[in-house]
């Protein structure tokens, strides 16, 4: 008989909220399922001890584990796998013990110190302007999204709204060695409601070659069908899911 969720242990304290998110999930579906670690180790061919780790948060499991367990326990493992995704950009397991601490490191002086942190700031800001600053058809109040990884939001003047049905104009350009639309600067944003996140992304999919039927912000079938191809061409796992892997090659 698998455990209760009262019975499970603690998550480490370095576990970010995307980690613990896809631990709880995980430990829902053992749960739910009432198999033993025993049991998953022969159903899925991953070991009892593996299993203990990928549940109590020490290792992040692999896609193919994540995928077994959802067959196992009889559900649809797109979710489950772009939270996965998610979860695998700041994963950070237990340090390992140690018997003696490393030392600690020398901190910079104070005066070298406001330097980068001055030097970083600017630099931060200047690429965040050129990035949102609208294209050139500056008479479309649409034409530009109203900030980073925004999605459907009104300023106060009711200009940048995302409007649904009407298709967006595309002028992609590089800045710091990312390409981007102008509509969005998510790297990260895992997409499925429609708005400037999924304008961005089609309009990155047309520049790559990957034909979405028009950057109209709609996440469905003809949008999945090019992000699958970019996928497929760029060595990704072919699951039409739009996440940190494939923004990267999206940007890249």
């Amino acid at each position: 008989m698998g455990w209760n969720m009262s019975r499970w242990k603690e998550l480490p304290d370095a576990l970010d909220e995307q980690g613990r998110q896809l631990v709880i999930q995980l430990r829902r579906l053992k749960d739910h399922s009432g198999l033993s670690l025993a049991s998953l180790e022969t159903k899925t061919g991953y070991s009892r001890s593996s299993w203990e780790r990928y549940l109590n948060g020490k290792a992040l499991p692999p896609r193919p584990a994540v995928e077994e367990l959802a067959r196992v326990v009889g559900v649809e493992p797109t979710r489950l796998l772009a939270l996965r995704e998610v979860a695998e950009e700041t994963w950070r397991s237990e340090p390992a013990a140690r018997d003696d601490p490393p030392p600690a490191p020398r901190s910079p002086r104070p005066a070298v110190l406001v330097g980068l942190l001055t030097a970083a700031v600017l630099g931060a800001l200047l690429v965040g302007l050129m990035v949102l600053a609208p294209w050139e058809d500056e008479g479309n109040d649409d034409r530009a999204a109203p900030g980073p990884g925004s999605s459907v939001t009104a300023s106060p003047g009711g200009a940048f709204v995302y409007k649904p049905g009407k298709t967006y104009p595309c002028t992609v350009k590089r800045y710091d060695g990312q390409l981007y639309a102008g509509y969005s600067t998510t790297v990260t944003a895992v997409l499925s409601q429609p708005g400037w996140d999924v304008v961005e992304a089609q309009c990155l999919l047309t520049e790559k070659g990957f034909d979405p039927g028009g950057a109209d912000g709609v996440y469905g079938e003809n949008t999945t069908r090019a992000v699958k191809r970019l996928q497929e061409k760029a060595g990704l796992g072919k699951d039409g899911i739009v996440g940190p892997r494939t923004w990267r090659v999206l940007r890249g």
